[in-house]
């Protein structure tokens, strides 16, 4: 699984989570962020094109080396200031009450504890900052649902932990955010694969 998860899954990633359609999704979940933000599974810098002006400096968080370089050419283009700090969502290296806001995109399915993740989000944000995601996750439709169980893992072993099943409303609502707006629907492809969930939620005071 080295190559493929070092060299092959990265650029597979970028295709999947990347284009026009999505480019919608991942400018809505950026919407309103201000100021200095960490970002978790910063990929190869799909969200650079993207955030809002108001955003002066990313702190970007990526384990994938192939990602890290792939995102050059966006870092370079952005008005935004992106340093690299860290390669792991469960640990950073980022003072308490530090950033003004996070985000994350297509990164809360991977974690593999993400509930460690999200402790540290709320570490290092400032007492209600937003926190903005864009997740697929946990259909409705029992039917998908019952899908997304079966073919999970598989989804797991290919996509390099990658999970169907997760509720990103509910895990941000258990790690103690406040969940003040979201919103989902399929996007186009295999439903298993497409309910998309945007949501902006604060961290606690």
């Amino acid at each position: 699984m080295g190559i493929y998860r070092e060299q092959v899954l990265p650029r597979l990633v970028e295709v999947a989570c990347g284009g026009a359609q999505m480019e919608r999704w991942r400018a809505h979940a950026a919407d309103g962020l201000t100021g200095t933000i960490v970002e978790i599974g910063f990929g190869s810098g799909l969200n650079v094109p993207i955030y809002p002006a108001e955003v002066t400096e990313v702190l970007a968080v990526e384990p994938a080396l192939v990602a890290r370089d792939r995102a050059a050419g966006r870092i370079a283009a952005s008005h935004a200031e992106v340093r690299h700090v860290g390669l792991d969502g469960q640990r950073l290296p980022i003072d308490d009450d530090a950033c003004d806001g996070a985000l994350s995109t297509f990164t809360l399915c991977t974690i593999p504890d993400v509930e460690a993740a999200l402790a540290e989000l709320v570490r290092v944000l400032k007492p209600g900052a937003p926190f903005h995601v864009l997740e697929h996750g946990l259909a409705p439709d029992p039917g998908v649902a019952r899908w997304q169980q079966r073919l999970e893992p598989i989804q797991r072993r290919v996509a390099d932990g990658c999970h169907l099943t997760r509720d990103p409303v509910a895990l941000l609502e258990g790690a103690g955010f406040t969940v003040v707006e979201h919103r989902s629907g399929y996007a186009r492809g295999p439903k298993p694969y497409t309910y998309i969930t945007t949501a902006k939620a604060t961290a606690p005071s």
